[in-house]
């Protein structure tokens, strides 16, 4: 089994920016990607970004482009997501995610092991 967990969520004034983390800790694969996904209350949750095992593919959603970027650490079997000129529609809560198969998938179906989320609230 693989846990993860996350880090850094808050509640932050627009324009303003949080770092959260995401930490992989049990099993351990070879060349697997990981993600960040965000959920809003009543909404479905949605791919934010993806970031491939050497860290060199990442992929965003089109409403996080240009604000938010994703690193990782494969070494410390960390990922990382870096929010700038947050908005108050990116409040929601936000989950860490790896997928085994090392695709840079948009779908949450394509990911295997999830955190429990961190609480992110920009406020107008």
């Amino acid at each position: 089994q693989v846990q993860l967990v996350e880090s850094g969520g808050g509640l932050v004034q627009a324009g303003g920016s949080l770092r959260l983390s995401c930490a992989a800790s049990g099993r351990t694969f070879s060349n697997y990607a990981m993600g960040w996904f965000r959920q809003a209350p009543g909404k479905e949750r949605e791919f934010v970004a993806a970031i491939s095992w050497s860290g060199g593919i990442t992929y965003y959603a089109n409403s996080v482009k240009g604000r938010f970027t994703i690193s990782r650490d494969s070494a410390k079997n960390k990922v990382y997501l870096q929010m700038n000129s947050l908005k108050p529609e990116d409040t929601a809560v936000y989950y860490c995610t790896l997928d085994t198969l090392g695709r840079l998938g948009t779908s949450r179906h394509q990911y295997n092991y999830w955190g429990q989320g961190t609480q992110v609230t920009v406020s107008s």
